[in-house]
């Protein structure tokens, strides 16, 4: 669902001042509501929380509701879902979840930014739905030199191979790459390669993977890499 195209009715609810997070909430779970689809999925950083009005959604009989620690069990499918206060990592961890609908509630904007950047979700603010922008088509990211873009290929198709995203094994062939060939990386920054992971399809987790160990590497800092792959280099 969170890929490259968004196949589901999805919204976030933001903060505006004059607001309050009750008013902010009320306007997630409304439209929520007006989405059709299954029963209600609640999922919240805690069992415990400090909202009232997701607090009596959550409190109804038909309402499943399940906390962070719980997502790895909790079943997306068939289900209208509330999303509330996730940060950066947490959305990132909706790829691919099937749902019938999601609203997130936002917490703050830094955490929300790029998702919603690359989500193009509706807008909930307050007196204001903002829709989907038709205008979804991105600018093609320039080609990488030394090579970058067919390491980033590879590893995009290896990502892709599994449903839990890039192995250890290949993120060591990856760090080793980056300590045996620095001129490769050198020209390369990190908001490009991040860009260019996402145009490549490769999931949040792993392109936040590949853009952070060029920005440690890029930081000075080396890697720990298993014996098995430590001069290992892509041609």
């Amino acid at each position: 669902m969170f890929g490259n195209k968004i196949d589901t009715p999805v919204a976030v609810s933001q903060l505006r001042m004059p607001d309050s997070r009750e008013r902010q909430s009320k306007r997630a779970i409304e439209w929520l509501l007006d989405q059709p689809g299954g029963p209600l999925l609640v999922v919240t950083p805690n069992k415990r929380f400090d909202n009232a009005v997701v607090a009596a959604l959550v409190g109804r009989s038909t309402t499943t509701h399940v906390t962070w620690r719980g997502m790895s069990t909790a079943t997306f499918a068939g289900h209208r879902v509330v999303y509330a206060w996730p940060d950066r990592q947490h959305l990132n961890d909706l790829w691919d979840k099937e749902a019938d609908a999601v609203v997130i509630i936002e917490w703050g904007e830094n955490e929300t930014a790029e998702w919603i950047a690359d989500a193009n979700p509706t807008r909930l603010l307050p007196g204001e739905t903002i829709p989907p922008s038709e205008d979804q088509t991105n600018a093609a990211v320039p080609p990488l030199p030394n090579g970058v873009d067919d390491v980033l290929a590879s590893v995009a198709a290896w990502a892709a191979g599994y449903n839990s995203g890039l192995k250890w094994n290949e993120v060591d062939k990856l760090k080793a790459d980056m300590m045996n060939r620095p001129e490769r990386w050198s020209e390369a920054s990190v908001d490009q390669v991040r860009a260019k992971c996402k145009e490549l399809g490769m999931r949040p987790n792993d392109a936040e993977t590949v853009a952070g160990l060029l920005q440690r590497r890029k930081d000075g800092r080396r890697f720990n890499v298993h014996n098995t792959y430590k001069n290992f280099s892509f041609n």
